[in-house]
């Protein structure tokens, strides 16, 4: 069961003591150090907290990922740098500047870098999962990291960890190859990045996958992002009918004729 924090409730860390200040998310919540730095302290399952621990000590000191700062045993959270907001919000707001959102890309795609030489997918990159700082004006991103690396895996160059029917990410944000539970590696999260850096370009938390006519937690909402995917990118390649079963081949199938019979 997840710890439930008060606000001014003090977290004794390994290096100092952190004052709850406020909760932004279901298990994240603002807080301030005892040299009043705020910081992001976050709990989770038991395995995710662990690994985006792993993570984050190994690539202590990059500067395009959210850096660990502490962690607290009991009740486990860990303490991280807070930045200002996630690109989601920020672009939901107002539309983001073209410098802004070349910088944002490069600096993701320096923290993938970093990943993927060690055979890392983080496999939920996503506008929420990029956070901002700004300059004092608030008009201009200054700086860029990747955040939550709690489903980050080594998947090595050519294979899924986790094996056939493990679902990553955000369906809107999944590859093909993902969504349809084929092998999948380190490419698959450029995919995540792409459909990422679309929404960033077009803003108002626009998303060039997300189905109109189906709700997220309709059973049927992967299909339709499918749908979505094949509408703009056009049929799926050959080589996918020898990766798949037949009831996915005649999903594909259904889904081209599907975009045939309604333009």
């Amino acid at each position: 069961m997840t710890p439930t924090l008060k606000i001014g409730q003090a977290l004794k860390g390994v290096k100092d003591t952190y004052s709850v200040a406020k909760q932004l998310h279901d298990k994240i919540w603002s807080a301030t150090s005892t040299s009043c730095t705020g910081v992001v302290v976050k709990t989770a399952p038991k395995s995710r907290l662990h690994r985006e621990q792993e993570i984050l000590r190994r690539f202590q000191g990059h500067p395009c990922i959210r850096q660990l700062v502490d962690h607290v045993d009991d009740p486990p959270y860990l303490v991280l740098e807070q930045l200002e907001r996630d690109a989601s919000k920020a672009s939901g707001e107002a539309k983001l500047a073209r410098s802004d959102i070349k910088l944002i890309a490069r600096n993701i795609l320096e923290a993938l870098k970093s990943l993927h030489e060690e055979g890392i997918a983080h496999t939920d990159v996503k506008p929420d999962n990029v956070l901002l700082n700004f300059d004092s004006d608030g008009a201009r991103v200054v700086e860029a990291k990747l955040a939550d690396f709690g489903d980050a895996w080594d998947v090595g160059h050519d294979v899924d960890p986790k094996g056939e029917g493990h679902i990553i990410g955000a369906a809107i944000f999944r590859s093909p190859e993902a969504m349809l539970q084929m092998r999948w590696a380190t490419p698959t999260v450029i995919w995540s990045f792409g459909a990422t850096l679309i929404s960033l370009i077009w803003g108002k938390n626009w998303h060039m996958f997300k189905p109109t006519q189906v709700s997220a937690d309709d059973e049927e909402y992967p299909t339709h992002v499918l749908i979505q995917q094949a509408r703009f990118f056009g049929p799926f390649p050959l080589s996918y009918e020898d990766a798949i079963d037949a009831e996915q081949n005649r999903i594909l199938a259904a889904i081209l004729y599907y975009i045939e019979e309604h333009n």
